[in-house]
């Protein structure tokens, strides 16, 4: 990778991989000198719109992480069906699973849109861990984290009604995935609502009549696959079950 920019120019791909890192729940709280191992080793992926990067089954290659556009993370059933788990953003890391046990993927990735990926090498990440043995706790409290958010999700397919599940879902989104628009300063969700019906197992018609709702109650604006939050006390309400008129 080459170095940083001088003059004023824009920064190198180090310096931008680096800033990722930092400003990743991942990876923000690690030692300097191994954030610096880590973007030595990492190798920048572009993939196109569709392009698949792994498929249940495969064999791992690393920890992905992503720069610039998204990926869709499902399964898919024998009868051809798709299971969407969730879309994620820049900043998301994805393939953690596989990275640890070292056992086949567990889901597909496509990539939604140009999207440029960070891989972080499984063979250089694993030897990373043996010399440095004490950066285990760090990470698997990461991963506890993102089993404890996979339970609630499961919780809340099985006991929640659907304005709470939408709710909640666009809420993680915006939270954990989600990026400020820099024009409002409002918290922006790049999800079609086709994309949101698979993810709650609901139909498309379903997921915009109820954003329709939101919208018409002030909580939220709907754009071209973009929904932006307005009010997220609202929202939380509804989540956490506190009813919502007219439904």
């Amino acid at each position: 990778m080459t170095g940083t920019g001088q003059n004023g120019s824009s920064p190198g791909p180090s310096d931008r991989l680096t800033q990722l890192l930092q400003h990743n729940r991942w990876f923000g709280d690690l030692p300097p000198d191994c954030i610096s191992e880590i973007v030595a080793m990492a190798r920048l992926r572009g993939v196109d719109d569709g392009q698949r990067l792994f498929a249940r089954g495969d064999l791992p290659d690393g920890l992905y992480g992503i720069c610039s556009g998204s990926v869709r993370i499902s399964n898919t059933g024998t009868d051809g069906r798709e299971a969407l788990l969730t879309v994620l953003s820049p900043g998301s890391w994805f393939g953690e699973i596989s990275l640890f046990d070292g056992l086949p993927r567990t889901h597909d990735a496509h990539a939604m849109g140009a999207t440029e990926l960070l891989l972080i090498p499984q063979k250089g990440f694993q030897q990373l861990l043996e010399r440095r043995p004490e950066l285990y706790p760090h990470f698997m409290r990461l991963l506890c984290r993102r089993l404890r958010l996979s339970f609630n999700m499961m919780d809340d397919s099985a006991l929640l009604p659907l304005p709470a599940r939408l709710a909640k879902r666009l809420l993680m989104h915006a939270q954990y995935y989600g990026e400020m628009a820099m024009s409002n300063e409002r918290l922006s969700i790049q999800l079609s609502q086709e994309t949101l019906g698979l993810m709650l197992n609901s139909s498309r018609q379903s997921i915009n009549r109820l954003l329709k709702q939101f919208e018409q109650a002030g909580w939220i604006r709907i754009h071209y696959s973009q929904i932006s939050i307005l009010d997220e006390e609202a929202l939380t309400r509804i989540a956490t079950g506190s009813g919502m008129p007219g439904v």
